[in-house]
């Protein structure tokens, strides 16, 4: 059996458990796909080739010694550069970082991937210190998209949308603050998971904003999204702010059926600044899951300038002394808004503070009588790499700070999302499958039930 660049998580991991494929061979598919694709994509900003075939050497070790390798057993994956990854310094897509010494350790969902028989072959590019929405990077030179490489991948993690809708790994890992593996989704044309805020270790990786830090997975099924979600799961007292919880795996969850979910259609706010594809994709799964009933969330326009004001305050003292000694190292756009975040006046943090309380309580209430929403990921499909304006409703506003306008809103109280990939033509666009704290386990259900009605789907990368 040779592995094909189609074959799924969970198919390479059957195969290679079963004696089928080893995973060898299936990491020096995954190698060779990344040679021969990725100076198209720029995805990668490091591979690491030896590490994967020492790793993919003792799997087939353990195999051939009857040992359990685990539910990802031989499958190659990657993470985004702000990751941990031991000998490597974590750059999180800056210049000054590289003069970090070599990581020590992997970041503990490295580790996790790997004890359940994942091979980390590479790190990702990325938008510099995550505040970006484009996947455009001035120092590594922008992640393209898979069907379109004259388009953006979306941002931050925008070389884990490459990787994972180019088909060259079939699971990457990626960070989401106020949309970032759901923007990349969306104009890549995969599936995204962020979790629950808390839910999954942030453990020596670089952050952002702290308070509104995820981390998760990409993937070109839900099954594989679901897979790689379970192996990462658990508390970790590495991390503060990760969750007691036990596991709570979904994949056994996943066929169950939707009919008996209270499912509706996000208003207001969520209907407008949409460009028509987002329209017809939100459309599209509404009526695949006979959702008619509408809701409004109240005040997420508020939310979202809330979300604004915490990120860029919280972005700015992280990076103080940096900005104060080696203001020139910076992505312009990162540093000015930086500089701007440091500015703002201490009681407006206050107010985003209390009226985030505010808002978490609202949501809470409606998840009451409503176990899903739906809502547009991105207003539109991929932007043209360098383009700096779009027209929202008849508005001229900035494309790199207006991409995650329907992302904000959620990652603001850290709600679990599913991000879904609508393959319409000639691009593809995402959607929003929300659900209540801690059940990830809906929004996945969803996700697969729209995956098997053949309504959402990764397309074969088109511009490979």
């Amino acid at each position: 059996m040779t592995a094909k660049p189609d074959l799924s998580a969970a198919d390479i991991a059957k195969a290679v458990a079963g004696g089928k494929l080893s995973a060898l061979d299936a990491t020096e598919a995954a190698l060779a796909r990344i040679k021969q694709h990725d100076g198209a994509l720029n995805a990668f900003t490091d591979v690491t080739a030896d590490r994967a075939r020492s790793k993919a050497r003792a799997i087939d070790a353990d195999i051939a010694a009857g040992k359990d390798v685990g539910p990802l057993a031989g499958v190659p994956f990657a993470v985004k550069n702000l990751f941990d990854v031991a000998g490597l310094p974590t750059r999180a897509g800056s210049k000054i970082n590289r003069d970090r010494a070599p990581a020590e350790r992997d970041a503990t969902l490295i580790e996790r991937m790997e004890a359940a028989g994942a091979v980390l072959v590479g790190a990702l590019n990325m938008g510099e210190y995550a505040y970006d929405f484009t996947g455009e990077n001035i120092h590594d030179g922008p992640s393209r998209n898979p069907h379109d490489t004259t388009r953006m991948s979306g941002g931050s993690s925008g070389g884990s949308g490459s990787a994972v809708g180019g088909a060259l790994v079939p699971i990457a890992l990626g960070s989401d603050t106020n949309g970032s593996i759901r923007v990349p989704s969306s104009f890549c044309g995969i599936f995204g998971l962020k979790p629950t805020y808390g839910r999954l270790s942030r453990a020596r990786s670089f952050p952002f904003v702290a308070s509104f830090d995820h981390l998760g997975p990409f993937a070109r099924s839900v099954t594989d999204l679901a897979l790689a979600y379970d192996a990462m799961q658990g508390p970790d007292a590495d991390d503060a702010a990760c969750t007691t919880r036990g596991l709570e795996p979904t994949t056994p969850l996943l066929a169950n059926p939707v009919s008996d979910l209270r499912i509706a259609i996000a208003g207001g706010y969520f209907q407008k600044n949409v460009f028509p594809e987002a329209v017809e994709a939100v459309s599209r799964v509404a009526k695949a899951l006979n959702a008619t009933r509408v809701v409004e969330v109240p005040e997420a326009a508020r939310a979202r300038a809330a979300a604004y004001v915490i990120s860029t305050t919280e972005g700015a003292s992280l990076h103080l002394d940096r900005l104060r000694k080696r203001p020139s190292d910076f992505d312009p756009a990162v540093r000015d808004r930086l500089i701007a975040g440091a500015m703002v006046p201490a009681p407006l943090v206050d107010r985003a503070q209390k009226f985030r309380r505010w808002y978490r309580a609202q949501l809470a209430q409606l998840f009451r009588s409503v176990d899903v929403l739906i809502a547009p990921a991105t207003p539109c499909t991929a932007p043209k790499l360098g383009q700096v304006n779009f027209n929202l409703d008849g508005v001229e506003l900035p494309v790199r700070a207006n991409i995650g306008i329907h992302t904000q809103p959620i990652s603001f109280i850290g709600l679990p999302v599913v991000a879904v990939p609508v393959p319409l033509e000639p691009l593809p666009i995402g959607v929003q499958i929300i659900a209540a704290p801690w059940r990830e386990d809906i929004a996945l259900r969803v996700a697969y039930a729209l995956e098997k009605m053949g309504v959402v789907a990764a397309p074969a990368p088109r511009g490979l």
